[in-house]
């Protein structure tokens, strides 16, 4: 699991009379109820803002573009990558759930949901959203009672959120390739933890920083070294691991997969099919 409870300054200069709002490990959630008015914001994180009613009189400029004018609808999703500043007015109530998600997290999520790590968030502005909305109205209800709200739950919401914008607002990055990979001493210490911790859920943070370098350096690196992305490569190990006790002890086959890192049965028997092309039961 990530390490912390993650930095309520995701939220950067939101006002904390916008609404309950909850930190989980992954990312936060608020549910804003805000009279017609104005706001400058910037976050260090990726910002998403999902309409949960329409409004009247938005106007809205990110960076240097031009000011959009427009009225928003129910399930409109705004996407709004890390470092970009938005200036914003409404002119009628304005309800929405924001969710701040850290570049460290999606960076960790994209490593595990698409298996890649070039990547970059899109702006998106005026999209209709139903996905997107029916994620706000479960955040919503959690957030109705935001001290007795279940911090697991809401990370959960947060997390399957995550994936789904990498999956809808999220391109390929065009950038100029990583020249150097990992030292070889960086490179053996990184095989070692793996080789040690291979059972357990590993962040890109965490393995960043066996090696003293930032996360999205070493994700780039790591792949320029091994050929792979880390969550590759941690799949990899586990399969190794648990071929060896299908084919070298009698253990059922639950148990190899929880012995291997797995999650469960089904989840080795799917990483089984997909990456050597048989079952456990067909391989013992």
């Amino acid at each position: 699991m990530l390490k912390k409870i993650a930095d309520a300054r995701l939220f950067g200069s939101l006002p904390e009379d916008a609404g309950p709002r909850k930190m989980t490990f992954r990312g936060g959630a608020m549910h804003s109820v805000r009279s017609p008015g104005s706001q400058e914001f910037v976050s260090e994180g990726h910002v998403f803002v999902v309409m949960l009613a329409p409004c009247a009189g938005i106007s809205v400029t990110f960076g240097a573009d031009r000011v959009q004018n427009f009225d928003a609808t129910a399930g409109q999703t705004v996407v709004i990558p890390a470092g970009v500043v938005s200036r914003t007015s409404w002119n009628s109530r304005r309800e929405n759930i924001v969710v701040a998600i850290s570049q460290e997290s999606m960076l960790d999520l994209a490593g595990h949901a698409l298996d890649r790590v070039d990547f970059e968030i899109r702006l998106a502005n005026q999209a209709v959203d139903h996905t997107a909305l029916h994620f706000a109205k479960l955040m919503k209800a959690e957030l109705k009672h935001p001290d007795y709200a279940n911090e697991l739950y809401l990370d959960s919401l947060i997390t399957a959120f995550g994936v789904h914008i990498l999956r809808n607002y999220c391109i390929a990055k065009l950038q100029r390739p990583v020249r150097a990979g990992l030292s070889t001493i960086a490179a053996s210490r990184v095989r070692e933890y793996l080789d040690v911790h291979f059972r357990r859920k590993l962040t890109i943070a965490e393995l960043a920083n066996i090696c003293g370098l930032s996360p999205g350096h070493f994700a780039h690196a790591f792949v320029k070294t091994f050929g792979t992305t880390p969550h590759r490569y941690l799949i990899e190990r586990r399969l190794e691991f648990a071929e060896g006790l299908l084919t070298q002890t009698a253990f059922p086959i639950s148990e190899v997969a929880f012995l291997s890192g797995f999650s469960s049965q089904s989840h080795l028997t799917n990483m089984m099919k997909t990456y050597r092309g048989k079952t456990p039961s067909q391989l013992r």
